[in-house]
């Protein structure tokens, strides 16, 4: 048989030791290793990137709406506050003491021989301090809006010219407790009554007379 002798063996045995060196190998797969944390790496810091992006607009959007909410609030706060004094003025607008009333009521009331000198109106207001919301540890408890109350008293003088002076006091008295104004007006418990009556006292013409005076009580009026 033919003998066949491969010159380039030697070299090529040492071309595959090459190959298949473990170092070289450990280099390439290295390398890619690299590459692959470098891409890992680089897509994490991008999606990062973007969620506190859309982190940071998220939270500027809910300060904004956290801004808006305050300003709701307080616009509601003020609302509320005008509603309460336009309430008030309202209320105080329908249930105010009007003296016109007072003076046409007086019109009406007639008893002969009784003679008006002088009429006085005395109208206070008694005013009491709210109180404002108070934290504890139940919850809030709501404060108390202030309040008023209004007094009013009026003292009536008048001239008793009967033949016997004296005797239409009382006449008048009921009077002016059963007319319409003054009996829804005034106070159920001794709402009128009389303070003062004076010595018999005569006129130039030597008619003789007393004075009286009529206090009433008219009733109080809580806004």
């Amino acid at each position: 048989m033919p003998i066949r002798i491969n010159l380039l063996a030697e070299s090529l045995a040492e071309e595959d030791l090459r190959r298949r060196d473990p170092v070289k190998r450990s280099i390439i797969v290295g390398g890619l290793l690299v590459a692959v944390s470098l891409v890992w790496f680089s897509s994490n810091w991008l999606e990062t990137f973007m969620v506190n992006s859309n982190l940071t607009n998220i939270d500027n959007r809910i300060q904004q709406h956290a801004n808006d909410f305050s300003q709701v609030q307080v616009n509601q706060k003020k609302i509320a506050e005008a509603q309460r004094r336009l309430d008030a003025l309202q209320k105080l607008n329908t249930t105010r003491f009007l003296q016109g009333n007072l003076l046409d009521a007086f019109q009406k009331i007639y008893v002969q021989n009784v003679q008006i000198t002088r009429v006085r109106l005395d109208q206070t207001f008694l005013l009491a301090a709210g109180s404002p919301p108070v934290t504890n540890s139940f919850g809030v408890v709501p404060g108390k809006p202030g309040t008023s109350i209004e007094r009013i008293s009026l003292a009536v003088d008048a001239k008793d010219l009967s033949a016997n002076p004296g005797d239409q006091m009382n006449h008048y008295k009921d009077s002016l407790v059963g007319q319409e104004f003054f009996k829804s007006q005034l106070s159920q418990t001794n709402g009128v009554h009389l303070s003062n009556v004076s010595s018999p006292q005569s006129q130039a013409d030597g008619k003789p007379y007393v004075m009286f005076t009529l206090e009433c009580r008219f009733l109080d009026k809580i806004r």
